[in-house]
This record gives structure tokens, C-alpha cells and sequence, in this order.
């Protein structure tokens, strides 16, 4: 048998307008969702941040919320846990990973209700290091979905890793990252899937292939791809290659494709979530899966740069965005901490909301000029990094601190603005 597990990862910005989420919306998600809606066979396992969770709620998306939470109900919908906003875990402090996590589940419980019961993880943009590894295994979640890049075992088709942290182990699923860039870059059609998993069987009586990518990818970054892809091979995965005939109104490729699409083919792969899995591999410890992303190749890893499209050892504005963070979070450290009175705790609390958002990730995503490079982007996430200094340097200087650390978080306070001054001296 083949064991097919779909992964999509569902976010938007905090910093999205409404005009492009609303576009995404019409494009993908709620096509995507029919897709999934209409075809028994579909199983899924999807990551939703929080953020995006919110906005849907905040913009008229409350369908969306609803049919997700149906297909949760049905067992065809399997949730994983996240960060709320998307923040690059292995780059922020510990305290911030946990606080990112429990954010998360709060907003997705509270909208998804009874339907939310991860027991999975997936790190935003698999952005994954030992350190996150072992404070997953000790919040209790089961498992963790990981780049290709980061297996450092024999790959695995029929056997489930999982790693030791002291008391705790954690179960390591790998997507294959040649085939979901396949799907994601439009560089495969249904036959060529099917190929793929029957080829990946050979000599083996059960195994088991992830792809993961962006649920946009389905309809806004590829037009009408939820369709000609996901809703076809669905369609072809019930009806057989009767079924893929009618589909593509062309009997001639149906028959050179016969191989692939008899029905002892299409008999032999099933969807599952991931998490089913579980019960039908044999599990055993492996080594330490490396440092990584779904973006990085091995020779980045080799060379130790292991975040390279969000903290690439070789930009300059990369270590100036991060030198900028760094101030926020001893800035608003020190809010939080000062027993103040209640003008100085308001701002301290604003502060303290505000850098949730203000450590997301598309900020540096965008900071790669010659790759990705959009201005406005970076700019947004620095003013909402502006924001969350003034709110905390405004609760020190109003709790009636000692003047000597009044004058010491002023320092810093200078030293961020020449901070933005040079990153802005790049955007120009």
C-alpha cells in the first residue's frame, strides 16, 4: 500500500491588507476548501496560524472558518500547531517560542472549538533546531514535520524516525521535498504523481510519501491549480482511469498512462493524514534531524547557514533587522518587569502585544534583494517594530523607574533608531 499524507500550510501577515486577503480568499481558500469538501477521499493535514485565523474572522471570512471546522469534525481535517504569527522559531528567545505556541492554540481553540486537538507541530517555514525540538517534546506534542533537508538518517519510506530530549522523544516526519516542489512549481500533471509513488514502492510492500507546501499555492500563486490538480487527482484516485479519460477528454493519454492509472494501481495508494501514519510504521530512535528550512539545500546546511531567506549569514540588512528585535525584546522585557502605576502598565501591555506581531516572518523574507525584495513589506514590519518601542520606553519612562535605567533603555532606544536609519538606508 501506498500511504499518501497531503501537508498545507495556511497564513497571511499581520501586516496583509484586506484588498489582497480578500483576493486570496476568492482564489484559493474557499475553492481549495471545496475540493476538499466534495471528495471523501481527501484527507488533509493543514497548519492554519492564528493570525490568519483572525483576519478571516475580522474580514469576512466566517465561512471559511465554519468549513474547516466541519471538515476538523469529520476526521478528514487534521490540525497541527503553530506559532500564531509565524514567527522564525529557532531565532527568538525560548520564553517568545512558548508564548508564539500557546497564542496560537488559544485563537484556533477558540474558533475551531472541540474540531482543534493537535497533537502535530509544524514550525513556521520548518525552520527547525535541536533547542525547538526539545521544547516541543516538552509542551507534549507527538511529532513534528520537517524539511527533506533535515533528515540526516536513510530516507524514510517505510519506517518512522523519532529523537530523545533527555526525558521526552519526538516523532520526526520528513516531506519530500522533490515532490512537493514538483506540485508547487506546477512541474508535474496526475500521471507523473502516480508515477512518482508507484516508483518510490518499488521492492517494498508499504510505504508512506509526505508533500507539504503553502495552501496558496492552490488557486493564487497557480490559477485554478486546486482543480487541475488536487480535484483531478481525486476524482482519478475514485473513478480510476475511466475516470482520468473523461477528465482530460483525451483517451490517448489515459492509454499511455495505463500502467499508472489501472485500477490495481489507484487501489494500492490511499490518503491519510499524517498523523495516521503512526499506527502503520514501525518507529525507532534515529539521529538528530539538522538545522533547517523547507528553503535551504544541503550546502547551505553545510556551511552552517541553516535560515537563509530570514537570517542569511551574508545580508547586511538581515543582522540589522535582528540587532532591531533584539532591542525590542529587552525593551519590553524591562516594561513588563517594572512594577509601575497604571499609565505605565497600559503602555507596557501594549508594548508586550504588539512585538507578537512585530516578529513575524515575512519582514526578512522580503530583505533578500536579487531573490525576494519588496520594500513595503520590510518597512511595515520595522514600524510595527517602531511601535512596540515607543510603547515600551514610554512605560519605563512613566513607571518612576531608577534614573539610571531610565537613561540606560534611552541608550537603546537611540541605538534602534540608527538601527532603522541604516536599514531604511538600504530601502532608498
Amino acid at each position: 500500500m501506498i500511504y499518501w499524507a497531503p501537508f498545507l500550510h495556511f497564513y497571511q501577515p499581520p501586516t496583509q491588507f484586506h484588498a489582497i486577503l480578500k483576493r486570496i480568499c476568492k482564489e484559493s481558500y474557499r475553492p481549495l476548501l471545496k475540493i476538499f469538501a466534495e471528495h471523501p477521499q481527501a484527507k488533509v493535514t493543514v497548519n492554519i496560524a492564528g493570525v490568519l485565523t483572525e483576519a478571516w474572522n475580522d474580514h469576512g471570512g466566517e465561512d471559511i472558518i465554519q468549513t474547516i471546522a466541519d471538515l476538523g469534525k469529520s476526521g478528514r481535517l487534521e490540525f497541527v500547531e503553530s506559532a500564531k504569527y509565524h514567527a522564525i522559531l529557532p531565532l527568538i528567545p525560548e520564553e517568545e517560542v512558548r508564548r508564539q505556541i500557546e497564542l496560537n492554540h488559544k485563537t484556533n481553540e477558540y474558533f475551531y472549538k472541540k474540531a482543534y486537538r493537535p497533537c502535530g507541530f509544524f514550525p513556521p517555514e520548518m525552520c527547525y533546531s535541536n533547542e525547538l525540538g526539545k521544547v516541543l517534546s516538552e509542551l507534549g506534542y507527538e511529532w513534528v514535520i520537517l524539511s527533506g533537508a533535515a533528515c540526516t538518517a536513510s530516507w524514510p519510506l517505510d519506517v518512522i524516525y523519532k529523537v530523545s530530549f533527555s526525558k521526552n522523544k519526538l516523532t520526526t516526519f520528513f516531506r519530500d521535498d522533490i515532490l512537493s516542489n514538483k506540485i508547487s512549481f506546477q512541474n508535474i500533471d496526475i500521471p507523473g504523481f502516480m508515477a512518482e509513488l508507484v516508483g518510490l514502492a518499488q521492492g517494498k510492500e508499504d510505504i508512506y510519501v509526505i508533500t507539504a507546501m503553502d495552501a496558496e499555492t492552490f488557486g493564487h500563486h497557480i490559477q485554478h491549480w486546486e482543480e487541475l490538480f488536487l480535484g483531478e487527482l481525486y476524482e482519478t484516485l475514485e473513478g480510476g482511469a475511466a475516470e482520468y479519460a473523461s477528465i482530460t477528454h483525451d483517451a490517448d493519454v489515459a492509454k499511455r498512462h495505463k500502467d499508472i492509472l489501472d485500477s490495481e494501481v489507484l487501489e494500492k495508494i490511499k490518503v491519510v493524514t499524517i498523523s495516521e501514519l503512526l499506527d502503520k510504521f514501525p518507529i525507532k530512535v534515529s539521529t538528530q534531524p539538522s538545522s533547517s528550512s523547507w528553503s535551504t539545500s544541503k550546502d547551505e546546511i553545510g556551511r552552517g547557514d541553516f535560515y537563509p531567506l530570514w537570517n542569511d549569514l551574508a545580508n547586511p540588512i538581515h543582522k540589522l533587522q535582528w540587532d532591531h528585535i533584539d532591542i525590542c525584546f529587552e525593551l519590553v522585557n524591562t516594561a513588563i518587569n517594572l512594577k509601575g502605576n497604571k499609565e505605565s502598565q497600559h503602555s507596557a501591555d501594549v508594548s508586550r502585544s504588539l512585538l507578537d506581531r512585530a516578529i513575524h516572518s515575512c519582514q526578512f523574507w522580503w530583505a533578500n534583494k536579487g531573490r525576494m525584495w519588496d520594500i513595503n513589506m520590510i518597512n511595515m514590519g520595522l514600524i510595527l517594530q517602531e511601535e512596540v518601542l515607543l510603547n515600551a520606553y514610554k512605560a519605563i519612562s512613566s513607571s518612576g523607574c531608577e534614573e539610571k535605567l531610565r537613561k540606560n533603555s534611552y541608550r537603546l532606544l537611540v541605538s534602534a533608531r540608527d538601527i532603522a536609519y541604516k536599514i531604511r538606508d538600504y530601502l532608498y
